[in-house]
């Protein structure tokens, strides 16, 4: 399987009666990007903070690079570089300055100018961090989390809020990082950023881990189905019969009528003769594969960001 950079074993954390993480085990390979998927609530960044040495653990066990421990040391943190899910500056701070401060934590911190090459920041170095836009104010705080020139870099939910194109920018800056050898741990409520990153997805939920895999793998647990979406009003969409033994299913979501099928030339014809029956439009039609959000869907019931 490789080399890997951690190692986790029935992993426990409570709040009260509340169990944050519930008996989870995972392994995290090394120079991959390694996402926890789920909604809010999860459990996902209680056990980055715990992977962090942010929080106890109180139970399990804990392999980093290599060494069991029972919470993460100094040694180990000075490996990691961290992105929290809310991270502040000081507004009146100017970007090469919060930079050199975080620098100051380390003792072989990687030169600024580098940094801030790497986060694409070089022309914002002496802007106030009050005059940053969303996306450039998370490259920053990207550029705080690999001043150390880290082995292993934690970004909790790192695009969230950001537009489609600070994401996409986010994106390309993570894929780099792999590239160049580091170990990343995500995590997202964004099933199309765990797709696009990760090579290898737990899906958490109510703290527990319940499927793993790449992309690829977890979309596969559902079948070759294709699914067919259109917009229809509630009561109008076709039994799953009248679109023949090749259709799965017929089910809604909300206003979306979702068609699974093993054989889509087939329903689909069939659809469109139900349409034209019926008198019914099939409004804002898509033909795609299953993703993430159809595993989740189907082993929870319900969506990722419900």
């Amino acid at each position: 399987m490789g080399e890997m950079a951690v190692r986790v074993a029935n992993l426990q954390k409570s709040y009260g009666e509340i169990r944050a993480v519930d008996r989870i085990s995972f392994a995290v390979p090394v120079a991959r990007v390694f996402t926890l998927l789920g909604p809010n609530g999860a459990g996902k960044t209680t056990t980055l903070e715990i992977l962090e040495g942010i929080r106890d653990a109180d139970q399990g066990e804990i392999e980093v690079f290599g060494k069991r421990v029972r919470r993460i040391d100094r040694a180990a943190k000075e490996r990691m570089g961290v992105l929290l899910q809310e991270g502040n500056f000081e507004p009146y701070l100017r970007v090469k300055e919060v930079l050199r401060l975080f620098s100051a934590f380390f003792r072989s911190p990687r030169s600024l100018s580098d940094v801030l090459r790497e986060v694409s920041l070089e022309e914002k170095e002496n802007a106030f961090v009050k005059t940053l836009s969303g996306g450039q104010r998370q490259r920053l705080a990207l550029g705080v989390a690999l001043i150390n020139n880290p082995d292993l870099v934690f970004l909790d939910e790192p695009t969230t809020g950001l537009d489609p194109q600070a994401r996409r920018n986010i994106w390309s800056l993570v894929t780099g990082l792999t590239e160049s050898g580091k170990t990343v741990i995500l995590t997202t409520h964004y099933m199309e950023e765990a797709e696009a990153l990760s090579n290898v997805v737990c899906i958490m939920d109510h703290g527990r881990i319940i499927a793993e895999g790449s992309p690829r793998e977890l979309a596969a647990q559902l079948g070759r189905e294709t699914l067919i979406e259109f917009v229809a009003p509630p009561g109008r969409e076709p039994s799953r019969e009248s679109l023949g033994p090749t259709c799965k299913a017929v089910h809604r979501d909300g206003d979306l009528v979702v068609v699974e099928t093993e054989d889509l030339v087939a329903t689909l014809a069939r659809l469109l003769a139900w349409s034209g029956t019926a008198e019914s439009a099939l409004a804002g039609m898509t033909v795609r594969q299953p993703n993430l959000e159809d595993v989740f869907l189907s082993m929870t019931g319900r969506r990722l960001r419900e």
